[in-house]
């Protein structure tokens, strides 16, 4: 599926992702790449005598599944040139192994960049879990072409 050009989204759109579980092994493999060993994240002892009385996935692990999964939908899929900007990310509640995920993303401003072919899409974004919870928040500022003449 081609994605879709600058003009073909609307202020107000909404999206709503699939969903995914995070697991035990999604952490692990996040921290290993990252180098993010903390304890809250890796050691289940430790973490049941945090406020959580668990591990907790890495807030930047949540931040990028939900790009993967925004990206997953297929409405960017050859038409995104760039996350040009994350504005105002905030964790709200942790995000646990087994919680499945999902991404909402609306669309709240629209500039278009004749210059560079281009535009830039600004989108609210949560991150809900199954019940939900919104988890994550924030702006995301995207690069989309604009329809070829």
């Amino acid at each position: 599926m081609s994605g879709l050009y600058f003009e073909e989204f609307t202020v107000g759109q909404v999206v709503k992702t699939l969903s995914r579980t995070v697991s035990e092994d999604a952490i692990f493999n996040f921290a290993g790449l990252t180098g993010d060993y903390n304890q809250i994240h890796t050691d289940a002892e430790f973490a049941k005598t945090t406020q959580f009385g668990q591990r907790v996935a890495h807030g930047l692990l949540g931040l990028s599944i939900a790009t993967g999964l925004i990206m997953r939908t297929g409405y960017l899929e050859g038409t995104v040139l760039a996350f040009r900007e994350i504005q105002d990310w905030k964790f709200v509640k942790p995000i646990f192994i087994g919680d499945t995920i999902h991404a909402l993303l609306t669309v709240s401003e629209m500039k278009p960049l004749p210059r560079i072919g281009a535009g830039a899409l600004i989108a609210s974004v949560e991150v809900r879990n199954q019940m939900d919870e919104a988890l994550q928040k924030g702006t995301l500022n995207l690069l989309v072409l604009s329809k070829p003449k």
